[in-house]
């Protein structure tokens, strides 16, 4: 039997996620984007139930495709307030507009969000040696720092705790507890 992060033994989607996703890095800005659409959509809710909707938030949102969501407009913003397969919260979907123009606006500057993105830790994963999960912090200065530059560029739905979700979820920090078997897998 593996040992795994206790949050990822409540059912087969968390434990799914836990063994194939969380963690792993990622340099894709169109996955990095939607990472970090649903880490805001989650915030006040568990990430169990975006998991579960994730399929829905693809469809509904383009596969968040950047491009093509940056350039939604009042209708379109109107039409998602509708979709039952989302989180309806006219904030959450306007900040995910928002910030798709603001992720072209880093693509533009940077070349890619990934590069601006995986900055805030020297483009390398920090690698944790958490031993319970009563040690993993909700926020670090890195997020801190990441959350107030995003803030400054236009971002909506990012702070400092979102923004650790965020770099939990995309491998910038290895957060898996050291006896779970996953954390020598992505050290």
């Amino acid at each position: 039997m593996k040992i795994r992060c206790p949050w990822a033994n409540d059912n087969k989607l968390l434990t799914d996620y836990h063994d194939k996703e969380w963690g792993v890095p990622i340099h894709d800005d169109r996955l990095l984007f939607e990472f970090l659409i649903l880490e805001g959509a989650q915030a006040g809710l568990s990430w169990n139930l975006i998991l579960q909707r994730r399929d829905s938030y693809r469809e509904a949102f383009d596969n968040f495709q950047v491009d093509k969501v940056a350039a939604y407009g009042e209708d379109k913003i109107e039409e998602l307030r509708s979709n039952p397969g989302i989180i309806r919260n006219r904030l959450k979907i306007r900040s995910t507009v928002t910030n798709a123009i603001a992720v072209q606006d880093i693509q533009e500057k940077y070349g890619s969000f990934d590069s601006y993105i995986w900055g805030f830790v020297d483009h390398q994963t920090i690698q944790s040696r958490w031993k319970t999960m009563a040690e993993i912090p909700s926020s670090t200065p890195e997020s801190e720092k990441m959350s107030k530059d995003l803030k400054k560029r236009g971002f909506k739905f990012v702070g400092p705790t979102i923004c650790y979700g965020f770099m939990q979820a995309v491998g910038m920090v290895n957060d898996h507890l050291v006896d779970c078997f996953r954390y020598d897998e992505l050290k």
